[in-house]
């Protein structure tokens, strides 16, 4: 009886071997038949795309608008300094004391004198003036930013990925796409 058991165990092992067997070598002529579109549709745009997207992301710049709100304080003294003419609105009534010196030794006379400027009159008028300026001043407005992103801590990650995924790009790259260029690759080495 245990001969029958052994017997019974070793078909069913060699039954079980082969099915295998002949399983896996279906899977292995399927996937050898769908090896160049597996690479050609899904690795190749993958891996290179992985790898073109994290170049340009570490080649990129965060372009924005800020807005900026505040109010800053101006503190100065404006010193203004010009010629200007100046007209009268208004005649304008003088009284002022005067001496007059009379030519030759007569002596001198005091009085007052009487004018009268007429409205329209322009007057020449040096100006000098300190103005004192405090004031808090509003800001509001949009500034533009642009920020290299190889030039943030952002850099490091793209390239360390971009760098992770070089080898597989090269080694796919080098593959053959077809059965075509397998088969002339190996009649050409």
């Amino acid at each position: 009886m245990h001969r029958t058991l052994w017997s019974a165990f070793k078909d069913f092992a060699i039954l079980f071997s082969f099915i295998m067997n002949f399983v896996l070598l279906v899977i292995v002529i399927i996937l050898g038949l769908l090896i160049f579109d597996i690479k050609n549709g899904i690795l190749e745009p993958l891996i290179d795309g992985l790898h073109q997207n994290f170049i340009l992301l570490d080649e990129a710049d965060i372009i924005r608008q800020l807005p900026v709100q505040d109010e800053i304080p101006v503190q100065f003294t404006l010193l203004v300094e010009d010629s200007i003419n100046v007209t009268l609105t208004d005649d304008v009534n003088l009284t002022r004391p005067a001496t007059f010196n009379l030519p030759g030794g007569g002596g001198n006379i005091s009085g007052t004198v009487n004018l009268r400027l007429p409205a329209g009159l322009e007057l020449p008028i040096a100006l000098s003036l300190p103005v004192e300026v405090d004031e808090m001043v509003p800001v509001n407005l949009l500034v533009d930013v642009e920020i290299p992103l190889d030039e943030t801590q952002l850099h490091r990650p793209f390239y360390g990925l971009r760098m992770l995924l070089e080898p597989y790009v090269s080694l796919i790259d080098a593959l053959p796409g077809s059965w075509s260029e397998a088969i002339q690759n190996i009649a050409n080495p």
